[in-house]
């Protein structure tokens, strides 16, 4: 009796050690099919205000299109993966490319660095309990500075693959050259992987924050990313770029990790020798030494 007892015991144990498993490969097969050629659309509309201002003007309703290539470029031990996007644009021999966000996976990370507001992110250290299970989406800017961070668990159920997070972020470039009556947007992130690819789902909050005050919430904002497949040979000049110039943005991570890496608040300057920081890295040429990309980054951390 006892000899069968254990033998289910230890059945039941490796069934659990196997489904534990099989979550884990769910999630990263997931993240996985977000990599590859997408016709994507952006739309975002300004959707309730509770400004107090009478002369208040709500950002427009914006739409607009792209071809991107989304590019797995480094993972390890399937808890740590790196996905960076690229821009295509022009047509046939215009075609050109720019560097876009790149977005980190990492599995059970417990060290974020949370945006607070103006170029300002404070590090926050999570306990084991805390992200069990879960992935942190780390999304930096095109220089591969931060921009927003949050963890939550990839749930599939029902045939669908979803991730779903509140967090904290400077506002996007559509906004903060138009806007300066709000300084943080607060991202409710849904992302979703569906039969023609995925999508990015958005519920936002353009809030006012200040310190020693209340958050303000200025408005409501709706937002909808959908990433269409496309065959890869359309992406085929962003393909290109990425082995010309990966080496370079490689030694940018670098740098950036050395900086992350101390595990303290964060803030950076908005501009050096009055341009911004993406201004100088896309300027570099593709063998520029480390040593000269670190001075460029740093002159930026305050």
């Amino acid at each position: 009796m006892r000899n069968v007892f254990l033998a289910a015991l230890a059945t039941i144990l490796m069934t659990t050690a196997a489904n534990a498993q099989t979550k884990q490969e769910k999630d990263v097969a997931a993240i996985k099919k977000m990599c590859g050629c997408y016709e994507v659309e952006f739309n975002f509309a300004e959707t309730f205000s509770y400004s107090e201002e009478i002369d208040y003007e709500p950002s427009r309703t914006k739409r607009t299109g792209a071809l991107e290539w989304v590019q797995l470029i480094e993972e390890s031990d399937d808890d740590n993966l790196m996905l960076q996007h690229l821009l295509v644009v022009g047509k046939g021999d215009e075609q050109f490319v720019i560097k876009h966000w790149r977005e980190d996976w990492l599995f059970e990370n417990r060290d974020l660095y949370m945006y607070h507001a103006d170029n300002k992110w404070n590090y926050e250290k999570k306990s084991k309990e805390d992200v069990a299970g879960q992935w942190t989406q780390k999304v930096f800017q095109v220089d591969d500075s931060p921009r927003y961070e949050g963890s939550a668990t990839w749930v599939h159920v029902d045939g669908k693959s979803f991730w779903i997070n509140k967090t904290d972020a400077p506002l996007p470039r559509r906004e903060y050259t138009q806007r300066s009556d709000y300084n943080v947007s607060v991202r409710g992130n849904h992302i979703e992987i569906t039969p023609e690819g995925w999508l990015h789902d958005q519920d936002n909050l353009k809030v006012l924050r200040k310190d020693g005050k209340e958050d303000f919430v200025v408005a409501e904002e709706k937002g909808l990313n959908v990433y269409k497949k496309v065959d890869d040979a359309k992406c085929q000049a962003a393909i290109d770029w990425w082995k010309d110039n990966n080496a370079m943005w490689a030694d940018v991570r670098k740098s950036w990790d050395k900086v992350f890496g101390k595990d303290q608040d964060l803030a950076l300057k908005d501009k050096v020798d009055n341009k911004r920081l993406y201004e100088h890295l896309f300027s570099l040429d593709p063998a520029t030494k480390p040593k000269e990309i670190k001075e460029i980054i740093m002159s930026f951390v305050q």
